[in-house]
């Protein structure tokens, strides 16, 4: 099967070429794309040492309490916000993981692959259990949603998890899920972003008024916060997910802001302004410190699937979500206290008295670590 699925990569890479050529093109992607289809800028691994892989920004994250407990590891990521925050461990060697035609001439060896969530790669598999000491895979889920998908495609997952030696689920359920998918060695260790510890980097003082931070906020998001928003006697700071939005997003609140006589800023070392909006990478946990009620963006539109509500309920801080967080309900069912509203019911949340959030159920990740180092 493996030749079989070397081959079929290979087509749909050709096939693909010219769409990976105009991507490529596109400020989102002009580090991704290249490193990760074309290999720019993106050799193997130097030295054999704990390989961890994540997808973007939130497992990364998700890494660190492992990942300090290693004098040196490699770290492979798919998106550029996980490569930029990977280059944040001091003790990490960071790549973009290829495509899958590229694996077995890229992987040359490791002590242990571990693969975080649902990043089931069969090259990076098969490859890493001929070269690697050990492969594990955590935090592993199969959403409701993405279940019979799964299901439909057994056969490929029942010989992608000839492969995995280890699999640590987030639930019974995830457990039997993977089972029925093949997983041989299934452990319950719960979600392991319950165990991440969220540091304050920049601190920020707050004026006399109340402070509503809008996080993580996508497209068409913006305009609803605001209109729910006007009014009310909480200060605004809005901070869009991407960050190539910046300048639409700027331009719409300030916009708004001077058709409705307001101030309106981005951040700086004080915040004065009505509206603040936060146009640099790295601050959102340092806004969910201060706020007093945060409103978790992704939620509002149908397409994204919600984001994580660990980063506020970490500070025990007044949560509003949208309705549509059908991408985030492990998280959700981890937190105490949020309350979920809608475009139209939105501005009747902000006048009620709502109750701090706060994570009631933590993932172990000493299990893990002790595989780890049983190695």
């Amino acid at each position: 099967m493996a030749i079989i699925y070397h081959i079929f990569a290979l087509i749909v890479y050709l096939i693909s070429l010219p769409i990976l050529i105009i991507l490529s093109l596109k400020n989102k992607y002009k580090n991704s794309i290249p490193a990760r289809f074309f290999l720019l800028n993106n050799p193997p691994f130097k030295q054999k040492n704990p390989y961890f892989h994540s997808c973007s920004l939130g497992e990364t994250k998700a890494l660190k309490p492992i990942i300090d407990k290693f004098e040196k590891v490699n770290i492979s990521v798919i998106t550029e916000t996980g490569f930029k925050e990977a280059k944040k461990y001091k003790n990490s060697e960071v790549r973009y993981l290829p495509f899958e035609i590229f694996i077995p001439f890229w992987l040359k060896n490791c002590s242990v692959l571990v693969v975080m969530e649902a990043e089931l790669w069969l090259m990076l598999f098969l490859i890493a259990k001929k070269r690697c000491g050990k492969t594990i895979l955590i935090n592993a889920r199969i959403s409701d949603k993405s279940y019979p998908k799964y299901i439909k495609f057994k056969f490929f997952y029942r010989y992608l998890f000839s492969f995995v030696d280890i699999v640590f689920a987030q639930s019974e359920k995830d457990k039997e899920r993977l089972e029925a998918l093949g997983a041989k060695m299934v452990v319950v260790a719960g979600n392991i972003k319950s165990a991440v510890q969220y540091k304050v980097t920049k601190s920020y003082k707050k004026g006399d008024k109340k402070v509503l931070v809008a996080g993580s906020t996508h497209k068409g998001e913006e305009e609803i916060i605001l209109n729910s928003w006007l009014g009310s006697d909480y200060q605004l700071v809005i901070v869009p997910r991407h960050p190539e939005r910046f300048e639409e997003v700027d331009r719409l609140l300030s916009n708004f802001a001077k058709k409705h006589n307001l101030k309106y800023s981005k951040v700086g070392e004080k915040l004065k302004s009505d509206i603040i909006m936060v146009d640099k990478i790295g601050e959102l946990i340092n806004f969910y410190s201060i706020a007093d009620l945060v409103i978790l963006g992704g939620s509002f539109v149908d397409n994204v699937g919600g984001h994580n509500p660990l980063e506020i309920a970490y500070f025990k801080k007044k949560l509003i979500t949208g309705p549509y967080i059908f991408n985030q309900k492990a998280l959700f069912e981890l937190v105490e206290n949020y309350y979920i509203a809608d475009r139209l019911n939105l501005k009747e949340f902000l006048n009620r008295e709502l109750k701090n959030s706060f994570i009631k159920k933590r993932g172990d990740i000493e299990i893990i670590l002790k595989e780890l180092h049983n190695l």
